[in-house]
């Protein structure tokens, strides 16, 4: 199986009171390995498309331990799986430092579509993309 690995790095914003990474900033750090992926990897490979228009149609989140806030990098994994006409999705495994071995603090997945943001609808994925998508299957 192979998994794409972002370096994401914990910014100050990201904590809240109790001195570790905010619910909702986790998401957001999940958002930024996705962009590493989808948008950087991508257009290195040659495919374009996806940074003209992707949406999340779905998210599920696990968070299973706290990140305590120290000015770090987060190691996130992600894998593609249940690729379909139009969408595909992303599972993470956030690990509490940027380490293999540190300790998954965040499990989660994310739908994406591919969209014409011209039309304003779903698109098909073309072939490069498929093949993209495939290097990173579960």
């Amino acid at each position: 199986m192979a998994r794409y690995v972002a370096q994401v790095p914990v910014r100050w914003t990201d904590q809240d009171s109790n001195r570790h990474v905010n619910n909702g900033k986790a998401v957001t750090l999940l958002e930024e390995a996705r962009i590493q992926l989808l948008h950087d990897e991508a257009a290195s490979g040659g495919v374009a498309g996806f940074a003209g228009g992707l949406v999340v149609a779905g998210l599920n989140v696990e968070y299973r331990r706290q990140i305590p806030y120290r000015a770090r990098t987060l190691r996130v994994a992600m894998e593609v799986d249940e690729v379909r006409a139009a969408s595909f999705r992303i599972g993470y495994r956030m690990h509490d430092g940027a380490g293999e071995d540190d300790p998954v603090a965040v499990h989660a997945w994310t739908r994406m579509v591919t969209f014409d943001m011209d039309a304003q609808r779903p698109r098909r994925l073309t072939e490069a993309e498929r093949e993209f998508l495939g290097r990173w299957a579960a």
